[in-house]
């Protein structure tokens, strides 16, 4: 194992928390942008704590989240693979604590520490398989099973770890944009999980192991 100058192991998930160089460490404020899409693409970010959200506005103005990201997922690593612009605005979905990463920094840690290398690698296979999912999720499921599966993956039910069913105040809006329906669909189906003990829906949202019976064991509808 690779050690830093003082002779101690390297430890990536340390790396990733101290301020040293061009790192830097951010505590940003819900709906705080990260950076906007069409910004220079010259770092790459890592979420200690909070979630955000990932959104695209198409020419033509509409603005749809493509993706909500959590503690020890990685963005913006677009930019080592010679994107030179950011594809998409990055928000704070809760009050987060974000590391930001220079290319540079980056690119040298990846090829001198394996056991960053391989963090680092574990994302990327994560997060296609997780865009995968998505497409099957957006292509073949309901929208009653979209929002069920997307209110898991924000307790991060099936993550390392212990989920934390308890989720930050979210409104049915930025549901609604990130499952592809209405607000009014999205109160209705909130409004039947609760009467089904699924989830408890009182000022917060509070999602019981239960709900994964509904995304398990409904069969995919293929919609018109």
């Amino acid at each position: 194992m690779k050690r830093n100058k003082k002779g101690h192991p390297f430890d990536p998930k340390t790396f990733l928390s101290k301020v040293n160089g061009g790192r830097t460490v951010s505590n940003c404020q819900k709906n705080q942008v990260v950076y906007r899409q069409g910004d220079p693409a010259d770092s790459v970010f890592y979420i200690q704590t909070g979630k955000a959200k990932v959104t695209v506005v198409s020419e033509q103005g509409k603005e749809a989240v493509v993706a909500v990201l959590g503690p020890g997922d990685f963005f913006g690593e677009g930019c080592l693979g010679g994107q030179t612009l950011r594809l998409a605005t990055v928000a704070a979905l809760t009050e987060c604590a974000i590391t930001r990463i220079p290319k540079a920094e980056i690119v040298s840690v990846i090829h001198e520490q394996p056991a960053f290398a391989e963090l680092f690698i574990s994302h990327l296979l994560a997060r296609n398989s997780r865009v995968e999912e998505d497409l099957v999720d957006q292509l073949f499921n309901s929208s009653e099973k979209r929002l069920a599966r997307t209110l898991l993956l924000l307790a991060n039910f099936g993550k390392e770890g212990e989920p934390e069913p308890i989720l930050a105040k979210i409104s049915q809006e930025t549901l609604a944009e990130i499952i592809g329906t209405t607000r009014s669909r999205v109160s209705f189906f909130m409004n039947k999980f609760r009467r089904m003990g699924l989830i408890t829906y009182n000022g917060h949202i509070e999602v019981h192991r239960s709900l994964l019976n509904l995304v398990l064991h409904e069969k995919p509808e293929i919609r018109d």
